[in-house]
This record gives C-alpha cells, sequence and structure tokens, in this order.
C-alpha cells in the first residue's frame, strides 16, 4: 500500500493559514498598519475603494526593505523579530508571526513598493495567488507603499461571504480605531471611494480621542494613571452621565496591543458601581504597561486573547484605580470639607473674630390670635398677663368649612360634567369602558371575571413596533418636516452605519440627506413622534440599533422597528386623560400578538374574583 500522508504545497498552507490571519478586508488592513507602524513609520495613509473588496493600499515612510527583505517578507514564517523560542516572551512589537504577508499573497494581488533610506532605487513585487509575477527595480519614495486588489479572487466561496460594503467598512473602521488609539503619535489618514474619512494628526492621546469619536469628548473624558510593581495603568474613562447602552467605545490596550478581556471590563465596571444607569456602559480607553515575561500573547489567532501570571491584582489595580479617578475629579460624592470647594468657602471669607452674632427685636406679648385694631380703638397696653393669649378665641373659623364645602361641590360638579357622555354612542361606549390609571404606569379596566391590569409603556411599544413593521414592508411612513433643519454630526462608524440603514429609515419616515464629511440633515422625523430633538432620537435609534444587533442577532428592519418603537413609545409615569386610555387600548388589541412586549414578558396581568376573595379570606 503505497504512503497517503504528503507534504502540502505551499499555495494551498497558505491559502489554509489565510483562513485565520485574513477572515475580511478589515484582517487585512489592521496587519498592515501594523506592519508600517512596526518598520517606524510615523505617518502612514490607508487608502481603500469598495470597502476594501477592490484595493487596500497602505502608504508608510518606514524603515524600507531591501531587495532579499521585499522577497522573503511573503514567505511563510518569515519575519525580522523573533530569532529564538525564548524572544516569544519579550515581544513589543504586533506582527511577529511571519504569516500575515504570504497568507495576504495566496488569497489576491499584491504589489509591493518598497525603499531604504541608504537605497537608491526601490524593488517593486507583483504576487498572484502566492506566484511571483514579477520582480524589478523600481523608483519610489522612502518606506513601503503596498497594494491589496480583488481581495478572495481566487476563493470565490470566502468572497461571496462577505457582507454588504457598509458593513464591511464598519469593521474597517474598528481596527483603524483601534491602531489610531494605541499609536497617538502616528499621522494617519484613511480614504475611501476618494473621500477623506479620517485626518489625524500626531497628538497627545486624549487629542486622539476627541478626534476620532468628536469634539464633545472634550468634557466626557477622565484621566486615570497608576504605577505599580505590577502594572502601569493610563488612559482616560468617561463620565458616568455619558455611558451609552452598547460596548462600543471601550478599549484596553496591552503593551499598546488590543486586547478583548471581560474579566478586566468586568472591574472597570464595578469601579463605576451605582454611577450608571441600568444596561449602561462608560466609555474608557486603558493602557497596561506589563513586562512582557509576565504575559503569553500567542494564546489566540488573531492576538486578541492574553494570559496573565497575575490576573487578580491586575483585576484589584484597574479597579481601586479608576474609582479614586472618578472620585479625584469630582464624580463621586466627597465628604472632604478641606478642598477648596468645601462648604465653609461657600458660607463667609471673613475670621471667625468678625463674625458679628445678628440681634433680632421681637414682642415677647404679641398675640396672634387678637382681632384686628378699627379706628377709635385704643393702643393694647402691654401689661396684659401672659395669660391673655389663651383666652383669645379666633373669629369667623368656621368658614373654613363653608370653603372646603364649596370646593367639594365643585370638584364633584366638573367631574359630572366630564362624565356626561355627548350623544347615545358616547353612552355605551363609557358604559363599557371605564379605565383608571395607577401610578401612571398601568391602565386598570374591569372585566366580567375580574380586572386587568395593562403596562402602558409596554403596551405602547407593541402597537408602535407592529405599525412600524408594517411601514418597513410597504414604505408607508409619513414625514413630519421639521420648521428649522437640523444638522448632525456623527462618528464614522455611526455615519456609516447610517447610510447602510439610509433607505429603511427614511421608509420609517425620516428625512435624511448626507451633509459634508460625518454629517447629516434632519429635514423631517416620523409624524406620530412628537416634542423630539432630531439630535437624540437619530443617534437613541442607532444606539439602540447596535444593542439590538449585538445582543439579539435581529435582521435589520425586525431591529429597526424595535429601537425606534422603544424610543418613540411612552414612558412611565405619564399621564393619561380616559380618551388617551381608550384608544392606547384599543390599539393594543388590533395588534396581532397584544399580550407579548417587545423584551418577551406579558403586556396584561389579569386578576379574577376568586383570587380577590382568596387573598382577602386569608
Amino acid at each position: 500500500m503505497p504512503d497517503i500522508i504528503q507534504l502540502l504545497p505551499d499555495a494551498v498552507a497558505n491559502q489554509i493559514a489565510a483562513g485565520e490571519v485574513v477572515q475580511r478586508p478589515a484582517s487585512a488592513v489592521k496587519e498592515l498598519i501594523e506592519n508600517a507602524i512596526d518598520a517606524g513609520a510615523d505617518k502612514i495613509q490607508l487608502i481603500l475603494r469598495d470597502a476594501g473588496k477592490s484595493l487596500i493600499q497602505v502608504i508608510d515612510n518606514g524603515c524600507g526593505m531591501s531587495l532579499t527583505d521585499a522577497r522573503m517578507c511573503f514567505e511563510r514564517h518569515a519575519t525580522s523579530k523573533i530569532r529564538k523560542a525564548e524572544d516569544l516572551f519579550a515581544i513589543r512589537t504586533m506582527g511577529f508571526r511571519g504569516e500575515a504577508m504570504a497568507s495576504i499573497a495566496a488569497i489576491a494581488q499584491v504589489e509591493l513598493k518598497t525603499r531604504r533610506h541608504e537605497d537608491e532605487l526601490g524593488t517593486c513585487i507583483i504576487i498572484e495567488g502566492s506566484e511571483v509575477i514579477s520582480q524589478e527595480a523600481c523608483s519610489a519614495n522612502t518606506g513601503t507603499s503596498i497594494s491589496i486588489k480583488n481581495l478572495f479572487y481566487n476563493t470565490p466561496a470566502r468572497r461571496n461571504f462577505l457582507k454588504s460594503n457598509p458593513v464591511e467598512m464598519r469593521h474597517i473602521i474598528d481596527e483603524f480605531q483601534r491602531v489610531a488609539l494605541a499609536n497617538p503619535q502616528v499621522f494617519l489618514t484613511m480614504h475611501h471611494e476618494g473621500q477623506e474619512v479620517y485626518h489625524l494628526p500626531g497628538a497627545a492621546l486624549k487629542q486622539r480621542i476627541i478626534h476620532l469619536f468628536g469634539n464633545n469628548y472634550n468634557q466626557r473624558l477622565v484621566p486615570v494613571e497608576e504605577e505599580t510593581t505590577i502594572i502601569n495603568l493610563r488612559g482616560f474613562v468617561g463620565k458616568p452621565e455619558f455611558a451609552r447602552k452598547t460596548r462600543g467605545e471601550q478599549f484596553f490596550f496591552v503593551n499598546n496591543r488590543f486586547i478583548k478581556d471581560n474579566y478586566l471590563n468586568h472591574a472597570v465596571l464595578t469601579a463605576f458601581q451605582e454611577l450608571l444607569p441600568d444596561e449602561t456602559f462608560p466609555l474608557y480607553v486603558l493602557f497596561i504597561d506589563i513586562d512582557p515575561a509576565k504575559i503569553d500573547i500567542n494564546v489566540h489567532p488573531t492576538k486578541t486573547e492574553i494570559k496573565y501570571q497575575d490576573e487578580k491584582s491586575i483585576y484589584a489595580i484597574i479597579r481601586s484605580a479608576v474609582k479614586r479617578s472618578l472620585g479625584k475629579y469630582n464624580i463621586t460624592p466627597t465628604l472632604d470639607f478641606d478642598q477648596e470647594n468645601s462648604i465653609g468657602h461657600l458660607i463667609t471669607q471673613k475670621p471667625f473674630e468678625e463674625i458679628v452674632q445678628p440681634s433680632i427685636a421681637f414682642n415677647p406679648n404679641f398675640n396672634p390670635f387678637a382681632p384686628e385694631k378699627k379706628a377709635g380703638d385704643r393702643e393694647p397696653s402691654f401689661s396684659h398677663s401672659s395669660n391673655d393669649h389663651r383666652t383669645a378665641i379666633p373669629r369667623n373659623w368656621d368658614t373654613l368649612y363653608e370653603i372646603s364645602k364649596k370646593e367639594e361641590n365643585l370638584q364633584h360638579e366638573m367631574h359630572e360634567e366630564q362624565s356626561i357622555p355627548v350623544n347615545e354612542q358616547d353612552i355605551t361606549k363609557s358604559s363599557e369602558k371605564q379605565f383608571f390609571q395607577v401610578h401612571n404606569r398601568y391602565i386598570l379596566s374591569q372585566i366580567k371575571s375580574g380586572f386587568m391590569l395593562i403596562n402602558q409603556q409596554a403596551a405602547h411599544e407593541r402597537i408602535l413596533y407592529e405599525r412600524y413593521l408594517h411601514q418597513l414592508e410597504n414604505h408607508s411612513g409619513v414625514s413630519q418636516q421639521s420648521l428649522f433643519p437640523q444638522s448632525v454630526t456623527l462618528n464614522s462608524a455611526d455615519f456609516e452605519l447610517l447610510r447602510e440603514l439610509l433607505p429603511d429609515i427614511k421608509a420609517l419616515g425620516f428625512d435624511i440627506r448626507e451633509f459634508g464629511r460625518n454629517t447629516v440633515v434632519v429635514d423631517g422625523i416620523p409624524a406620530d413622534i412628537t416634542n423630539a430633538n432630531e439630535h437624540e432620537l437619530l443617534e437613541q435609534l442607532l444606539e439602540g440599533f447596535k444593542n439590538n444587533l449585538a445582543v439579539l442577532k435581529l435582521d435589520k428592519r425586525d431591529n429597526l422597528a424595535r429601537s425606534l418603537a422603544r424610543n418613540a413609545a411612552l414612558k412611565a409615569g405619564v399621564k393619561l386623560n380616559m380618551e388617551e386610555m381608550n384608544q392606547l387600548v384599543d390599539q393594543l388589541f388590533a395588534c396581532q400578538m397584544p399580550n407579548l412586549a417587545l423584551n418577551g414578558k406579558p403586556v396584561i396581568s389579569t386578576f379574577t374574583l376568586n383570587e380577590l376573595a382568596e387573598r382577602f379570606e386569608k
């Protein structure tokens, strides 16, 4: 029997490795930018077409490569970062396995131009599907320019699994933001379809956060800094009042490498305990500097997970440092009266010996029940005994009961006027449906077997949800034009998400148009939403959509309808009149699923007479 085990060809092995390294265009962007940073570049350009599917080009001004290095970088496990096994425990660079370039070259058409500072001519290499097409000397700028064209062109099954351009663009923006935050000193730009998406000059970390997420973040950041023998911690956390319902803006970096760690995330959330509203998450950008020998970064293919030798101590340090920063910058309550803003400085600035006790003149024999003095009456004498005021009887006290009785009669007449039906139809309707609002939260109605309680907020959410679903399917949403159109500026990730959802958002009744970089103009909102701020409504819609996408994995239309319904519904505590309660209940029972709220809990609870009897008998 012949031998059946054979070595795979390099081209096939590279395509298999590409499944771990390059999952989508964003993965290639991450690898190329990190290689540029490892090359010492302080200026990096990213150029994209078709959300990276047609072109990904990264241009840097790093150290460049020689003729031999340019050819060797496309070989498997070829790297300049490590020489022996011990180097794995002292890694401070990003790429070190030597698989990225080989994997990318296996599933794309790659063109590399590079030149070192000391060389007169550079090198140009063209590779397609791991096969070198040409290699020659060329004129090139100092540094490296690499172009990846037609990603997954030779693996159509992988290309078919890619998402739409807006979705892939959001993933690229996520990777770009992580690299930009980890390297604020590097000048970074991103262009997509000829338009500049990011222009990030080298700056301090706080300025980099503001450039990435918007100028309004300048007032939201609280600095965190802690130095210990185990780790050095630095960065920023967001103020509690600006917490969001999604986890989007949460970044942990260990030795400038982005990681995902639920354990350390819990440490930050614990520091915010009792400061955050329910189901909200704070912003944080935290950097941990630690001895590379005390961590293992080679535990996950994408290198986003790390193992620590002493993770409990790191947890405690992060928790205490964040909590101390929140208290230091007056986010948490304090009882330190020695601070400059203590209560003593709010009272007086005078020395104690100059403070004079106020004096008050008063009549100790004043009788508040004494009759009013009339013309011709003599002045009262202050020589009366102290018992005089006890015998004084106030006059006209019985008129208080008359006033109270008049108010009761007036309220009774008003109640009768409100309860008098206008016509026979209203008489029938009023006699059949009598609703009462309990604590402005629940609607109570009598039924034959007892009574029922309706959660007014959950009921309105159900009504709006089914209405918005119908509008999305039929594009029948009605828009109410704004008197003054509002411009709304979003961060790049939210702007790309809005562009993806724009046709469906317009079907709901929004009138929105793009207006420059990361900015839209809202000319109208759905007609059934009143007294709403366009900016807040749009941000809440996008936040709800992202939250539902992360938790419930809903399709696009269902997610949009659910998010808008929750934002536009009546909230608990809103007082309703009889007509509004009738209308709400009528619309609820016209729904397809009136008894089920959007969170899966019941909208209506019924109580029978037997249950009431048993309760009172007990």
